[in-house]
């Protein structure tokens, strides 16, 4: 496949840093965080296509179906970020969120060259997540056409999963069919073509906003706070804790031994302390609400 790194805009030399080799330190940072200014306005740009996004990754995780991030270096380094921290915040089973990257884990530490060209390797790594038509495709590409990523969201499509391109240049042209493309234009990087700068601080902030916000409209969040988290450790356990101590308006003891009742589930505990219920009735109105936690706390006020 003919690559067109050469001509695309992330690859080209950014005028206003041409002499950025005989700046001083506090130079280099203005500029720096000049051109960082510019992200936030290209990711605003294309808040529709980030809504779209989102609202297809809610549909997928009500039908049962997984996210799954695809990328090569920097882009396959977020993508597994943002899928890795999903269990710990919003208490997902590993495989609700999940990302791939060229070259495997290996890449995660160091550069695996010659990863990112095989459409091959991406092929198949689609094929042992046994990716199905529930399932969506986010693939993560810089320069466009990375042919892992090209290769990945081609079987993607070919196995009917729904599939989305982000991408960072104003032609977004793609060797193949993708049912949405992102592409907030943030420009020519400071270092041309190094794109863990401005594309990847973009990177970033729209991933963010896809697991958060699905997230939150799958009920993971209660007001403000990470009520879905899985009390593993002593750091998460006093978390929670601390949760219904601010909510409920009990003290730590109590919020220990109604934790404790609740068998460390958070959301569960909510309900159980809000409306006086036992663990088996919270559970239940907690499934009826889909896992809501207000939905389940305005039915009992509804029912009075």
């Amino acid at each position: 496949m003919t690559r067109r790194v050469g001509s695309i805009v992330t690859e080209a030399r950014n005028e206003a840093s041409r002499g950025i080799d005989r700046m001083s330190i506090p130079e280099i940072i203005d500029l720096m965080q000049g051109e960082d200014r510019k992200v936030i306005a290209a990711v605003e740009s294309v808040r529709p296509s980030i809504v779209a996004a989102i609202e297809r990754a809610v549909q997928t995780f009500r039908g049962g179906g997984s996210l799954i991030y695809v990328g090569a270096g920097t882009s396959g380094r977020l993508g597994v970020l943002d899928a890795a921290e999903c269990p710990p915040t919003f208490g997902t089973d590993p495989s609700m969120v999940r990302g791939i990257i060229a070259g495997g884990p290996e890449a995660l530490r160091r550069s695996v060259e010659g990863a990112e060209d095989d459409a091959e390797a991406g092929r198949c790594a689609i094929m042992a997540e046994r990716v199905s038509g529930i399932d969506l495709v986010i693939g993560i590409a810089a320069s466009v056409d990375t042919p892992f990523v090209v290769g990945a969201l081609k079987e993607a499509g070919d196995r009917r999963a729904y599939t989305i391109l982000l991408t960072f240049n104003p032609d977004p042209r793609f060797p193949v069919q993708v049912d949405r493309v992102i592409n907030p234009v943030t420009g020519p990087e400071i270092i041309a073509g190094s794109t863990r700068l401005k594309a990847g601080t973009a990177t970033k902030m729209v991933l963010n906003m896809i697991t958060t916000a699905s997230m939150i409209q799958m009920g993971k969040i209660y007001e403000n706070l990470m009520v879905d988290l899985r009390c593993l450790s002593d750091k998460l356990r006093d978390r929670g804790r601390r949760i219904l101590v601010e909510l409920l308006g009990i003290d730590y003891e109590g919020a220990d031994e109604l934790l404790k009742g609740a068998r460390w589930e958070v959301k569960t505990a909510i309900v159980m302390g809000k409306i006086s219920l036992s663990y088996g009735e919270a559970k239940r109105r907690l499934e009826e609400a889909g896992g809501v936690v207000s939905a389940a706390l305005e039915a009992r006020s509804g029912s009075r």
